[in-house]
């Protein structure tokens, strides 16, 4: 049997492990580094009344097989001894391996007789035994015997440590599971885990930094929670995946084992410790709280102390956000304005802005729309709002329906993969046109980039539905101001109804957003925030509230939404054609006005000749107005059977879809 020792080398500086010190490598003999240079001097070669000297001629060493078997077995615990602490002997050699420097192999004498090969097991020493000539090989291996299982886990040990390049948490890890594997060895078990605890000290000193100070204070990569500086707070505002929050700091492979189950509350506690800080705020651990992780034995002390210390940073920065940045007055301002909760401010910029809204995409100046909206907040209620200043606009380059299709994280495959979104040949600003607000951190962490962005969905549907009601009620005014006319015989009444029918389409659409789903989810929300105990939980109230907001405003719903913007555009169309379609049917002369033709004068007959041909031209062309209405009459009544199945057969699935189906039904019933 062969016995194998590995000798501690130099290793230069990496990110995996530290440097070892100068005098590794400037004082051989403290390490044992002496021996692949020199032969060293048994230890015990002047031992008194023992001296090997008188078992060889000076200056040589003979064979040890000429000796008596007595004799070799007094060199061999002698050379033995030496071994153990990794001195070679007269007949014990270390052999170097080639490409193994640092793996060493004692070689024993050939020549030695066969019957004292048993020492090769490890052994432990008993010097003392030896020096008073009542130690034997027997005796050696009897007394050897209760370490030879600790000597064979640690040979275990060091074996797989060395076998898979262990670092940090992976020889934690390897410590624990070789622990577990000996629990029916008491001494063996005691061991490993004292070795666990030594090995584990520096590492709970890394986990204590995060968890008080939110610090990573790990200059060799051995911590299990990896920190990207490349990332920074800022970028919340721009980036739409929100990567700061989730990926500055996060988890990484190799976690131990025994921090497995609460790995994740460990990394949020120091991440939010780590706002905290950024924020300028003293983080300040309470002192009960602050306990030293010194070990994780079976008491598990060490779970307390981290839950302790998530408590406290989670109601911390909590207490932070809401008190002193005031989150829920920034909602309830974002609400006023992007969830059109406070309308008159918009009603003034849709009037003031007209102009600038209906020119074209690339005709549109957003330094004008700015200033406008400025005004417009100025002059309304909405200037006794502190946060009106964060508020600004924008236009975007494409249609909602080609926005909602170019948002992965959302459920809109339809809109990509149904040929119905074409963008249309000609979209302006008021099918473009969005708000955006001003997010500081650390609000900027519940109010993200991608959170603004579904504000912003919910508010074009609104706005264009908002500016679709306006172009109805200007027509039903048309038709309001023409009431004291004499109408019979032309297509102005029948044009007023479906006027009507249309504005009852779009204000039940509007009342439906409003106060069936923006209303009741956003008081829903706020209820749960209250309740909240932690900045992850806000996070998932607000998310949460904002995706419900999307998928019962339509917006994640292709089929019903595709319908519900046909008809929007038919109302659009037949309001525009409103002025002329009435005006080319009012001031029709009437035949019959005339009693008594035998009483008119020639002048008279004249002016009735050329009264009929106008009469007659204007009948023809009352039947091209009527046939007008009657083809907008016939689309919209169409789209409106076509969508009350769908949103009937919808409800059952989703039950918030039934109120406008009732109401889309009413108005097919009123028709």
């Amino acid at each position: 049997m062969q016995a194998r020792e590995k000798l501690q080398m130099e290793t230069p500086p990496s990110l995996s492990c530290p440097s070892t010190p100068r005098w590794n490598v400037e004082r051989p003999f403290l390490t044992g580094r002496f021996l692949q240079e020199t032969k060293g001097i048994s230890r015990l070669a002047d031992t008194k009344g023992l001296s090997l000297d008188s078992f060889s001629s000076p200056g040589m060493d003979k064979a040890i097989g000429c000796y008596d078997t007595a004799v070799q077995e007094l060199i061999v615990i002698d050379d033995l001894m030496s071994a153990l602490i990794g001195i070679e002997g007269r007949y014990i050699s270390i052999k170097s391996v080639h490409g193994m420097e640092d793996c060493i192999t004692f070689q024993v004498d050939a020549s030695m007789d066969l019957a004292l090969q048993d020492y090769q097991a490890m052994v432990a020493q008993l010097e003392h035994q030896f020096r008073l000539g009542r130690l034997s090989i027997h005796g050696l291996w009897f007394y050897c015997q209760p370490l030879m299982g600790s000597m064979q886990a640690l040979s275990t040990v060091v074996k797989k440590a060395s076998a898979n390049n262990c670092t940090g948490s992976a020889v934690l890890n390897l410590l624990q599971s070789q622990s577990k594997a000996m629990a029916g060895d008491n001494a063996v078990r005691s061991l490993l885990e004292k070795m666990t605890q030594c090995a584990s000290k520096a590492y709970l000193g890394i986990l204590e930094r995060w968890i008080y100070e939110g610090v990573i204070d790990d200059p060799y990569g051995e911590f299990f929670i990896a920190e990207n500086k490349c990332l920074h707070k800022d970028s919340l505002a721009q980036d739409y995946d929100a990567k700061y929050w989730r990926q500055r700091y996060s988890l990484k492979e190799g976690i131990p084992g025994f921090l497995a189950n609460i790995a994740g509350t460990i990394l949020t506690t120091g991440k939010y410790l780590n706002v905290m800080r950024e924020c300028g705020h003293n983080v300040q651990v309470p002192s009960s709280e602050n306990s030293k992780l010194m070990s994780f034995g079976s008491n598990h002390q060490y779970l307390e102390c981290i839950k302790a210390a998530y408590n406290f940073a989670s109601s911390e920065l909590l207490n932070l956000i809401k008190e002193k940045y005031d989150l829920m007055g920034k909602l309830r301002s974002i609400k006023h304005y992007l969830l059109l909760d406070q309308g008159d401010f918009l009603v003034h910029f849709m009037d003031i802005a007209r102009d600038e809204l209906t020119k074209k995409l690339e005709e549109i100046s957003v330094e004008k729309l700015q200033s406008l909206l400025d005004l417009a907040l100025r002059t309304t209620a909405a200037a006794a709002d502190p946060c009106h200043e964060d508020l600004t606009c924008c236009v975007e380059r494409t249609s909602l329906l080609k926005t909602l299709g170019t948002l992965k994280d959302l459920e809109t495959r339809a809109f990509s993969d149904d040929n119905g979104t074409e963008e249309p040949m000609s979209i302006t600003g008021l099918e473009t046109f969005a708000l955006s607000y001003k997010v500081q951190w650390p609000l900027s962490i519940v109010i993200s980039r991608k959170a603004l962005t579904k504000y912003q969905l919910i508010f074009r549907f609104l706005f264009h539905c908002k500016h679709v009601d306006r172009q109805l009620c200007g027509a039903w005014q048309v038709h309001q101001g023409v009431r004291a006319l004499n109408l019979r015989g032309t297509a102005i009444p029948r044009s007023a109804l479906l006027c009507r029918s249309m504005l009852k389409f779009i204000n039940s659409l509007l009342h439906y957003l409003t106060f069936e789903v923006l209303e009741p989810n956003w008081h829903m929300m706020c209820n749960k925030m209250q309740n909240a105990k932690s900045i992850d939980e806000v996070i998932q109230y607000h998310d949460s509230f904002l995706d419900k907001c999307l998928k019962e405003c339509l917006l994640l719903l292709p089929e019903l939404l595709k319908k519900v913007e046909k008809l929007k555009l038919l109302c659009l169309q037949y309001a525009a054609a409103t002025q002329w379609l009435i005006s080319s049917c009012i001031d029709i002369p009437k035949v019959e006005e005339v009693s008594d033709a035998s009483l008119m004068s020639d002048k008279s007959k004249q002016w009735r000749s050329r009264s009929l041909s106008l009469a007659l031209n204007k009948t023809t062309q009352n039947i091209t107005v009527t046939e007008s209405i009657l083809k907008f009459e016939r689309e919209f009544n169409a789209e409106l059977q076509n969508l009350g199945p769908i949103l009937s057969s919808n409800s059952q699935a989703e039950p918030y879809l039934t109120h406008l189906a009732q109401w889309i039904l009413g108005i097919r019933n009123d028709q």
